[in-house]
């Protein structure tokens, strides 16, 4: 049938194609869509409009007067959608008002039944169709996202979505066209385009198939982008080296995955060696790069001296201390200030930096015979440890004596045989004038000054702290063993041999922070320890004192070492701490959820979340319940046993019920002195 221009004076004829000009089209009031068309929807059918034209017909029937007369106009009984897209495209000047718009005339059917008919009767393409046809259109005919989404009305981001599901294996879409994977799980498996890779993950799933399993699954052999290496090196250095980064399109992935890592290693020790260079430029003997810290170097470690700064370089601090109070007085942060003094006042804070870190230096001889190690800090920055010394260079780096040393084979041969001293000491009678007194004698003198001494000291509890803490310090900082009088022996366990990773964690950075803090402030020489110790005031000598007690606790729970008593002990001081371990610690899967049983991780999940979330995973596989308790307990806070602790409330009940001494008894005033004897 031919299609005619509609006109004022056309007789209304049903089931004929006419041309009617935009302008005079409208709503039929008898449209069963009463929820308009989203503006997506609009913009979708213009697009195809503009690049394709209309594909099919509006349908229509002549609007007519209450008596019956024709208006001119004609109502669109089924296609408002595309009325309006014409509309917009007429707005936006692409076409005008009297575009003539191809109509299908039908004034023999019930214009409502029509409009229901079109929306109701009609199947919607299966989106694995639309997945796979958008990709046909990339890959055939070379159109990009842009492209595609300006013909379809969608975003860009939207194609490329498409496009990366129309990628999936055919095997897996197949199996979802047949309802066997949803579309979150099939997103899922599209952050990678190995189809080997998808096959081999959807043959190895279970009866748990959580979307984040799955990409967890799928990039399990990958490097996350927030990994201290990735945020070291960086993507564009990743990238131009020739990596890939897989990208998950259809949820947040913070960067997506460095898909290999063992380019991505090299080129963090390529990084760091540049680093070492530029270190061992500055006159270091050696320096070593290494993405780890190398813990079992055994080298010696010299810390920088206090400097005294020259007169012109405090009179400049002190200006400068004062133009940076001015500059940000009345301002909390950079963000409030005016650009300009926010610029100053950056400039003043860096040179105040240059000035104060002339107040430590290393010693030359140290520099020029240490060197430093290069190591990757756990948050990506690069972490510079200067002053170790290898064991034949200690003399060279160390010209400060230690003491004399002492031949233990000529002591061994000065000790007299049984029975000599007798003869020794009539011997020595006949000596000159002058002579040392015997070793004998001086044993008996320096025994009853030592009595004294711990009689004198146990009455002076501050010089006590002053000796404790110069004993601790003396050999936690120096090695020196014999610096101090005290018969107290410090030890640091090593705990890397205990929990792997442990000393690459954020709470062991903060351990090291602490100790070089100090070792920075110390004398080089031990012999000048006490009058470092003795001047310090009380509040600092003290925080020296708990850090070095701090460095000797152990609370390891070993199956060979038993020792019911010290773990007792450690415990009442968790509780007088109130330690809270799930500021630094989580339940996950490596660190405790993928190590116990089954029936540990319903237990957790039962006391961190609910009975009822324990239930959903009671019949998971170990692997994936282990990962699915991982996700309900974030953020949970929940502790296994071993990490709890003790509310003081109920330790501090447990010491009163004790009472040691009774609530009458005294502890006896001779108590000190029979330990003394």
């Amino acid at each position: 049938m031919n299609a005619v221009t509609e006109t004022a004076a056309a007789e209304p004829v049903s089931g004929v194609e006419i041309f009617v000009p935009l302008a005079k089209l409208k709503k039929s009031p008898r449209n069963a869509r009463k929820v308009p068309h989203g503006e997506a929807a609009i913009e979708a059918l213009a697009a195809s409009i503009q690049h394709k034209g209309l594909i099919q017909n509006l349908v229509i029937e002549p609007e007519a007067k209450e008596d019956g007369t024709p208006t001119g106009y004609y109502l669109v009984t089924a296609g408002e959608g595309r009325r309006l897209a014409m509309l917009l495209r007429a707005k936006r000047k692409q076409i005008k008002k009297s575009e003539h718009v191809r109509c299908w005339l039908d004034t023999a059917n019930d214009p409502a039944e029509i409009s229901l008919d079109e929306n109701v009767t009609r199947t919607p393409m299966h989106p694995a169709d639309q997945f796979e046809r958008f990709a046909e259109l990339s890959n055939d005919k070379g159109w990009g996202a842009q492209e595609i989404g300006a013909r379809f009305g969608v975003s860009a981001g939207v194609v490329k979505q498409r496009l990366r599901l129309g990628a999936v294996s055919p095997k897996l879409l197949q199996v979802y066209r047949e309802d066997g994977l949803t579309l979150d799980q099939l997103m899922a498996f599209a952050i990678t385009e190995d189809h080997a890779r998808q096959e081999q993950v959807f043959e190895g799933l279970h009866h748990n198939r959580e979307p984040w399993i799955i990409r967890r699954d799928m990039t399990a052999a990958n490097v996350p982008a927030t990994d201290r290496r990735a945020v070291f090196v960086g993507a564009d250095a990743y990238v131009e080296a020739g990596g890939n980064i897989i990208r998950d399109l259809f949820s947040e992935d913070r960067g997506g995955f460095f898909e290999d890592a063992g380019l991505l290693d090299m080129l963090a020790a390529e990084k760091l060696r540049e680093v070492a260079e530029q270190v061992q430029a500055k006159g270091w003997k050696w320096t070593e790069a290494h993405i780890d810290y190398p813990h079992a170097h055994g080298m010696r470690r010299f810390y920088p001296q206090q400097i005294a700064l020259s007169d012109e370089d405090e009179a400049r601090l002190d200006a400068l201390s004062t133009e940076h109070d001015e500059l940000a007085e009345g301002y909390s942060s950079y963000d409030e200030m005016p650009e300009d003094v926010a610029t100053k006042l950056e400039a003043v804070s860096d040179e105040i930096d240059a000035i104060s870190a002339k107040r430590s230096a290393y010693d030359a001889s140290v520099i020029a015979h240490g060197g430093a190690f290069v190591v990757l800090h756990h948050d990506g920055t690069v972490r510079i440890e200067r002053g170790f010394v290898r064991a034949e260079d200690e003399a060279l780096a160390d010209p400060q004596p230690e003491g004399e040393a002492i031949d233990s084979e000529a002591v061994e041969d000065e000790q007299p045989e049984d029975g000599d001293e007798d003869v020794q000491e009539i011997e020595e009678e006949d000596e000159e004038p002058g002579k040392p007194i015997s070793d004998s004698l001086t044993r008996d003198l320096s025994a009853y000054r030592t009595l004294a001494l711990r009689v004198a000291l146990g009455e002076r509890p501050d010089l006590a702290l002053i000796a404790l803490t110069h004993t601790l310090t003396a050999q936690l900082f120096y090695s020196y063993a014999e610096a101090g009088c005290l018969e107290v022996r410090p030890t640091v366990t090593p705990l890397g041999s205990h929990a792997d990773g442990i000393e690459d964690t954020p709470l062991a950075a903060k351990a090291n922070e602490a100790r070089e803090a100090w070792a920075e402030r110390m004398p080089r020489d031990v012999a000048d320890l006490w009058g470092f110790i003795v001047g310090l005031d009380d509040e600092r000598r003290t925080a020296l004192l708990a850090h070095c007690a701090a460095r000797t606790v152990n609370a390891l729970r070993l199956p060979w070492d038993r020792k019911p008593r010290s773990l007792q002990t450690a415990d009442r001081l968790a509780s007088a701490l109130a330690l809270d371990v799930a500021k630094d610690w989580t339940p996950t899967a490596d660190s405790y959820l993928g190590r116990v049983t089954k029936a540990h991780i319903v237990e957790a999940v039962t006391e961190g979340v609910s009975e009822d979330a324990a239930r959903r995973i009671a019949d998971m596989k170990k692997p994936d319940m282990a990962q699915t308790a991982e996700q309900l307990l974030a953020g949970s806070g929940w502790l296994p046993a071993v990490l709890r602790t003790v509310q003081p409330e109920a330790e501090q009940a447990e010491v009163e019920a004790a009472e040691p001494f009774g609530e009458a008894e005294e502890v006896p005033e001779d108590t000190y002195a029979v330990a003394a004897e």
